[in-house]
């Protein structure tokens, strides 16, 4: 019995040959994530990914912080490396500090021995069960955003467009929208404040502001108000009256 014949009695009975099956691989975490209690102690990084009118691939990738919600960094290319990852990421650790953890999945990009030597003494890695994308909430949450005010409501006609689309969003996303979660201010005018000591802080969180100067627009709503982290004086100055307040109470007022 030939092997044409065995390949005619299988195909006539509906069998098929057992494929082998890659073992997904897990990354060995080095540290427990910590809870995001401050800004820059835990970035999520994830992908996602699309496609332009000529059916070629777009890559996203994101990087969160947990505390802020900030989208601190990320890139939009047609591949992704490893070592084109962590090249970026070292970017970021030069401009802001390296995180306590970076928190992701079990990608080829994340367990790459690229990633466990860039990490190294920098930051600890955090990878969460295969299969449990609720355990990169954060990131997630804003994966889900991107794609459904950004990404299913543009057509990208080639890989700079998109990048100039979705740099233009993120930037609208961490310079302009308020967050209920973080007592409806944006996400890097939260960052600053916390990092300067809230409202009795010495110097002013606001790119550009200047500390004494008497107001400032507001860019959603056009209201002049004055920087909420000058301190109170013996001069009457005008300030929020709370970091919690919603946005249609956010008025200048007299301490």
């Amino acid at each position: 019995m030939n092997h044409k014949k065995i390949q005619r009695l299988w195909r006539d009975e509906g069998l098929r040959v057992p494929q082998r099956r890659r073992r997904k691989r897990v990354g060995s975490s080095t540290v427990d994530a910590p809870t995001a209690d401050a800004p820059n102690v835990v970035w999520a990084v994830d992908f996602q990914f699309d496609a332009d009118e000529h059916g070629r691939l777009i890559k996203i990738c994101s990087i969160v912080d947990e505390h802020t919600r900030e989208c601190i960094g990320g890139l939009v290319e047609r591949s992704i490396t490893a070592e084109r990852l962590t090249a970026h990421l070292e970017d970021l650790v030069a401009a802001r500090g390296a995180p306590a953890v970076l928190r992701s999945d079990n990608g080829p990009e994340f367990i790459s021995e690229a990633m466990a030597d860039w990490a190294g003494t920098r930051t600890g890695l955090s990878y969460i069960p295969p299969g449990s994308p609720w355990r990169n909430g954060y990131v997630e949450s804003f994966n889900s955003r991107i794609r459904d005010e950004c990404l299913n409501i543009n057509s990208f006609y080639s890989l700079l467009h998109a990048q100039v689309i979705i740099g233009d969003w993120k930037d609208e996303y961490n310079h302009h929208r308020r967050h209920s979660s973080l007592g409806y201010l944006t996400s890097r005018f939260h960052g600053g404040v916390v990092s300067t000591g809230g409202m009795n802080g010495e110097r002013c969180s606001w790119p550009g502001m200047i500390r004494g100067v008497e107001t400032r627009i507001d860019p959603l709503e056009g209201a002049p108000f004055r920087c909420p982290t000058l301190p109170c004086s013996s001069t009457p100055v005008r300030a929020w009256t709370s970091l919690r307040s919603r946005p249609s109470r956010m008025r200048a007022r007299c301490c």
